[in-house]
């Protein structure tokens, strides 16, 4: 099968790359407002450059995968759904929850398949805590915390254009959540701070959050990130039930030292960043997509999935501004 491929910078040149080794794809054309960055990934990769976004969809092109900037995704989605094409986007779908559900009200109106990036559902890790809860092997569920740490602060110029800490970042544990205990998230009360850097407070976002998520049963979550974690890139999840306790991202290389006389030493070499730690799930996902735009799997995380997890954020953003507690049901929900 063809595909194009929206947008060659960091995440779009490690997709291309990635596409372009598929036994599936027989060919990948690749486009980008920077035509020279287009022209250095297919270099890299063996793909075509496309001069333009709209050559892309000239070149008959079978699917569509979009990389780009998040400014740019519900209209590249809106326009591939019109065109008949199934679509991986990188998550979020827009900004705003007026844009998220404009694009998915695309996607539906024409029945298209749309797959968006949420890459910690193909993780090895969350899969099998995934099991763990589904098996009841814990128990009843009871806590959960989820931890998201990147080792240092994006540009400053990215801020403005990134959503916020929780639409931009802590949405992945949000959407993780949901999909590792199977419940949904009925309250949030949440709170961010913005010491470090004065970037944040002038982006009106904040470099580091925290939220108590109340599921539909009762069990509590919380969700913490940061963007100065300068022990390196950290993502876990840990999850407590009545018979046991496990943890997901506990490994030799994540950066948390014990202070303990008897304690496992520091990692020696851990995560420098999401690339890196999760480079086999990312790989997955696109192999997920390949399958389902030739019609052979379900969608593995369809745009309603997204929906849900934005939602939570909103919520979030709600919360921290307006400082108490925000309901699932004051965020707009309907398509």
């Amino acid at each position: 099968m063809r595909i194009g491929l929206i947008g060659t910078g960091r995440i779009g040149a490690f997709h291309a790359g990635v596409l372009s080794r598929h036994p599936e794809v027989g060919a990948l054309v690749v486009a980008d407002p920077d035509s020279s960055r287009a022209a250095r990934v297919a270099h890299l990769t063996g793909a075509t450059a496309a001069p333009t976004v709209d050559d892309v969809f000239a070149f008959g092109v079978d699917a569509v995968v979009i990389t780009s900037a998040t400014s740019a995704h519900a209209e590249l989605i809106a326009r591939a759904a019109r065109a008949g094409l199934p679509t991986f986007c990188e998550k979020p779908i827009a900004l705003d929850l007026p844009g998220t559900l404009a694009a998915l009200r695309e996607v539906e109106a024409r029945g298209t398949r749309l797959q968006l990036g949420f890459m910690r559902r193909f993780d090895a890790g969350y899969r099998a805590a995934r099991e763990a809860v589904r098996a009841g092997r814990l128990g009843r569920l009871h806590t959960v915390r989820a931890i998201t740490s990147d080792p240092a602060p994006p540009p400053a110029a990215y801020l403005p254009l990134s959503g916020g800490l929780y639409r931009d970042c802590l949405v992945h544990d949000f959407d993780i959540l949901r999909w590792v205990t199977g419940r949904e998230v009925t309250e949030v009360y949440a709170a961010g701070s913005d010491g470090a850097h004065a970037m944040f407070r002038d982006a009106g976002d904040v470099d580091t959050a925290a939220a108590l998520l109340t599921l539909d049963d009762g069990t509590l979550a919380t969700a913490t990130a940061t963007r100065c974690n300068g022990a390196g890139y950290d993502v876990r999840m840990e999850l407590a039930g009545e018979r046991d306790q496990i943890a997901v991202g506990l490994d030799d290389r994540t950066p948390v030292t014990s202070t303990e006389p008897l304690g496992p030493p520091p990692a020696d070499k851990p995560w420098t960043g999401f690339l890196e730690r999760f480079a086999p799930a990312y790989e997955a996902e696109l192999d997920a997509f390949v399958h389902v735009a030739r019609g052979e799997l379900d969608n593995p995380c369809d745009g309603l999935e997204a929906l849900h997890a934005l939602r939570v954020a909103e919520a979030c953003e709600l919360s921290r501004r307006e400082r108490r507690p925000v309901r699932l049901e004051e965020v707009p929900s309907a398509l």
